[in-house]
């Protein structure tokens, strides 16, 4: 397949390519309340075909936590699909195109840092007109033949400090991408974390209940909750996807204590895909 230039397509593509290579790592499936249920290693390898214009993925799966038998699987392809977007870095999101609450509803998030990926699932059910959060899986990865070490567990402490980002949105119909720079600023009062979010014809505070597990923002029209997970991963989203108002899901990762990756999916009120943006935040 010749892929045309320019195009959106070929950009796309070329940001793909920025995740070749054999990936071992770990998929753990997660309660809605960050508790790991199961636990699986694994080897992702993505092969460039024919001058990279084919891409041949093969998961192999090993033996799991609950017993389930090593599986491989092998997938090619020489096209994306409109769920997905990449960004230059090689970080990614796939997911569904609109929302519905009559069934499953759910995103992919894929972080790249050096030789390391984060990947997160995050899914919701929908049952009686209600699509609640049912399950979240963490894929911490790294290259093979790297050495590079996984990151504890985040703590609310470790998100404080006044964080500045360069932010990058893509929207499903290709047009043209935005950059902006966000201003991010948390405080942590005993069990209250206050944040306070600026950017470009925006002005947020927000404040939430930490638990050493969670931060929960309840104060807003559509209660939050920000789980706190290993290797510095964080997962932002609404435990009842609301009816009829915007929303959004949220993969964090931090990648050294002054170091953030943010990747955000939206969701217009009608449910369907709006945009998906990258924030790169450093703290000074």
């Amino acid at each position: 397949m010749t892929h045309p230039s320019p195009s959106p397509e070929l950009s796309q593509w070329q940001c793909l390519l920025k995740n070749l290579g054999a990936w071992e790592g770990s998929f753990t499936r997660l309660s809605p309340a960050g508790a790991e249920v199961s636990s699986v290693p694994t080897v992702v390898t993505l092969e460039g075909l024919n001058q990279n214009e084919t891409i041949r993925q093969t998961l192999e799966f090993g033996q799991s936590t609950t017993g389930d038998p090593p599986t491989t699987k092998v997938l090619e392809y020489s096209s994306l699909n409109r769920s997905t977007l990449f960004f230059e870095t090689g970080a990614f999101s796939q997911g569904s195109l609109q929302f519905s609450p009559f069934g499953d509803f759910g995103a992919e998030f894929g972080l790249i840092a050096g030789n390391r990926r984060m990947r997160l699932v995050e899914l919701f059910h929908g049952e009686n007109g209600e699509s609640r959060l049912s399950s979240l899986t963490l894929i911490r990865e790294t290259l093979r033949g790297s050495a590079a070490a996984e990151r504890p567990p985040l703590t609310a402490e470790q998100l404080v400090g006044t964080w500045q980002g360069r932010a990058v949105t893509l929207y499903p119909d290709w047009r043209s991408p935005e950059t902006y720079s966000t201003t991010l600023s948390v405080s942590l009062d005993g069990t209250q974390l206050q944040q306070h979010l600026t950017a470009p014809g925006l002005s947020l505070s927000t404040t939430g209940s930490v638990t050493p597990t969670a931060i929960h923002f309840t104060q807003g029209s559509t209660p939050l909750q920000l789980l706190l997970l290993p290797d510095g991963a964080s997962a932002n989203t609404p435990l009842l996807v609301p009816k009829g108002k915007p929303f959004f899901l949220e993969a964090g990762w931090l990648i050294s204590p002054t170091q953030r990756q943010r990747m955000i999916r939206r969701y217009d009120a009608q449910g369907g895909w709006e945009s998906l943006t990258l924030v790169e935040e450093e703290k000074a």
